[in-house]
C-alpha cells in the first residue's frame, strides 16, 4: 500500500490548521476548570462519549455511517494503533494538566506537532525548502525565547509538578503516533469516519475507569467547561484530520506551533475577567519576542511553497 498524498488544497488545509490550534489553545483552560470536580478518567471518558455521540447523529443525518464490509477491509490495525494513541495521550495529557498550569503543559506539548513534522519528513517523504528551514530555525529559536520563564520553572519545581511535566511529554510522544497513523488511514477512510471509530473505541476502554456519578457534583461553571471540552474535541479533532487530508503533515504542525500563543493570550484574558477561575501568567519583553519569532517563523513554514500548491 502507497503513502497518503494531500489533495493540494493549501488554502483549506491552512484554514482548517488554523482552527485547531484556536480550539486547542484554549481548551487547556476549560479542562483545569473541569478537573477541580472530576477525575481524569471521568473527563476523558466524557469527552469522547459526548464527541461519539454528537458524530454519529451528524454522520447519521448525512447517511455516512460506515457499512460493516468497508470496516472489515480497512487497515484494522492500523486504527488500533490510532484509537489507543489517542486515547493515551488524552489520559497522560491530562494527568499532566492537573499537576502543571494550562501555560506550562502547552509548553511541553509542542513536542508534539514538532515529532509529527518530523514524521512528515521521514514517512511520507515531505520535504521541506530552503525558506521553509529558515523558518523552522526562527519557529525554534521564538519556542526558546517565549518559553525561557516556564523552562527555567521547572527546574525549581516541586515532585509532583516535574511528574506532571513528564505526563505531559508522553501524552506528546503518543500524539504524534497518532497523528501519523491518522494520516495514512486517510487513504481508506474518510476523516470524520476515522474519527467517530477512535471516539467509539476510546469511549469503550475508558468506561470501566469513569466515575459518572462524579459529575452530578459539578458547578454550573464546571459544567460549561466540560460541554465546552466535549465540542472542541469534536471540532478541533475534526479540523485537524481534515487539514491534514488536504495539506502535509510537516505544515500543519508548524500552525499548530501558534497554540501556546493563543494559550498564554487566553489565560491572560480569562485570569483578568475571572481572576477566581485560574492563576494569570506572566510575560516578559523576551516571551513578547519570542511569540512573535513563532508567529513568523509557522507562518513561513506554512507558506514557503505557496506558488507550488495552488487551490
Amino acid at each position: 500500500m502507497g503513502l497518503h498524498q494531500s489533495s493540494g488544497r493549501w488554502r483549506l488545509g491552512l484554514s482548517l490548521a488554523l482552527s485547531t490550534a484556536l480550539l486547542w489553545g484554549v481548551l487547556p483552560i476549560a479542562l483545569k476548570v473541569a478537573l477541580q470536580a472530576a477525575d481524569v478518567y471521568t473527563v476523558t471518558w466524557f469527552r469522547f462519549l459526548m464527541s461519539f455521540g454528537l458524530l454519529t447523529l451528524w454522520l447519521k443525518q448525512r447517511k455516512q455511517l460506515p457499512s460493516l464490509h468497508k470496516l472489515q477491509t480497512s487497515r484494522l490495525s492500523l486504527l488500533a494503533i490510532a484509537t489507543g494513541s489517542l486515547a493515551a495521550n488524552y489520559l497522560f495529557y491530562l494527568k499532566g494538566l492537573y499537576a502543571t498550569s494550562p501555560s506550562n503543559a502547552q509548553v511541553i506539548i509542542q513536542i508534539a506537532p514538532v515529532l509529527m513534522g518530523l514524521g512528515g519528513l521521514f514517512i511520507f517523504k515531505e520535504r521541506y525548502t530552503l525558506r521553509q528551514w529558515a523558518g523552522l530555525g526562527v519557529l525554534t529559536c521564538g519556542m526558546v525565547l517565549f518559553f525561557q520563564d516556564q523552562l527555567q520553572l521547572l527546574t525549581a519545581a516541586s515532585g509532583q509538578y516535574l511528574l506532571g511535566s513528564f505526563w505531559v511529554v508522553l501524552a506528546a510522544a503518543i500524539w504524534a503516533v497518532y497523528a501519523l497513523a491518522q494520516k495514512q488511514l486517510l487513504q481508506q477512510l474518510s476523516s470524520p469516519v476515522i474519527m467517530w471509530l477512535i471516539y467509539g473505541g476510546s469511549t469503550l476502554l475508558f468506561t470501566p475507569m469513569a466515575s459518572p456519578q462524579d459529575l452530578l457534583t459539578l458547578t454550573p461553571v464546571q459544567w460549561g467547561m466540560l460541554l465546552f471540552s466535549g465540542f472542541n474535541t469534536l471540532l478541533a479533532y475534526g479540523a485537524f484530520a481534515e487539514s491534514l487530508d488536504h495539506w502535509e503533515a510537516s505544515r500543519v504542525s508548524a500552525v499548530l506551533a501558534l497554540t501556546p500563543v493563543i494559550t498564554l493570550t487566553s489565560v491572560f484574558a480569562v485570569s483578568s475577567l475571572l481572576p477566581s477561575l485560574i492563576n494569570p501568567d506572566t510575560m516578559t519583553t523576551l516571551g513578547v519576542l519570542g511569540a512573535i519569532g513563532v508567529v513568523i517563523g509557522s507562518a513561513s513554514i506554512a507558506l514557503g511553497r505557496r506558488s507550488a500548491n495552488r487551490a
